[in-house]
């Protein structure tokens, strides 16, 4: 899982960031009321998430020097 972004278009890793961004806000949540089954799950996607800003950031440089 780790890297299955880097072959991914700089569109496609912001749409992935936003949908992971909305899960984890979701168990976020669940979390709260209690009702979760894995509570690992919440450090995993906070982890990809932070790998999708590193992703995104790169792209945008590169696309700025070019």
């Amino acid at each position: 899982m780790k890297n299955s972004f880097k072959e991914l278009k700089l569109d496609e890793l912001i749409a992935k960031r936003e949908e992971l961004r909305k899960k984890h806000f979701d168990l976020r949540f669940q979390m709260v009321i209690g009702h979760v089954e894995n509570p690992l799950l919440k450090r995993t996607l906070r982890r990809q998430i932070a790998r999708l800003n590193t992703l995104v950031c790169q792209r945008e440089r590169q696309t700025e020097k070019a």
